[in-house]
């Protein structure tokens, strides 16, 4: 079995508070010898969970949208351009042994329903998309954290 790979889907714009705490996720995440997983844009939840993971050593790679002229988070090791828009959504959340959902917009919205429907272990923080998630979610995949800490308490849960 290859690293463990952790999927951190999140916004590209967020409060400092939401920033902070995928800074420290990411941090968790590489402290733990786990490869951070996320949209690799220079923004938002991107940037900050990249930062964490790259300043505490750890490996990042970003899945892109677009191409290399788009440009990846000078904190991602490994730039995915995958030239696939939205699409790419999909190799986000299939490439996670687990998914961390935190705020953003339609495109986390995105992530988390093919999370669901593709029975990929979810944990949601700083994230709350509605009722219609836990009904859909398979038993035992689908968890919410108030905290890094807790989220990483979370992935381990599901880990095994």
């Amino acid at each position: 079995m290859g690293k463990v790979v952790i999927g951190v889907m999140g916004g590209g714009e967020g409060s400092p508070r939401v920033l902070e705490a995928a800074e420290t996720l990411g941090r968790l995440i590489a402290e733990n010898g786990w490869v951070l997983l996320n949209g690799g844009r220079p923004a938002g939840v991107m940037e900050a969970s990249a930062r964490g993971a790259s300043r505490a050593g750890g490996l990042v790679v970003g899945i892109l949208p677009g191409g290399p002229e788009e440009g990846a988070s000078r904190w991602v090791d490994v730039p995915v351009y995958t030239c696939m828009g939205a699409a790419r959504n999909a190799v986000n959340v299939l490439s996670s042994d687990v998914v961390v959902a935190m705020a953003g917009g339609a495109g986390t919205l995105s992530e988390i329903a093919l999370a669901v429907k593709l029975r990929r272990p979810l944990v949601l923080l700083e994230n709350d998309p509605g009722p219609a998630v836990a009904a859909q979610a398979a038993p035992g995949l689908l968890a919410a954290a108030s905290s890094p800490e807790e989220a990483v308490e979370k992935i381990r849960e599901f880990l095994g």
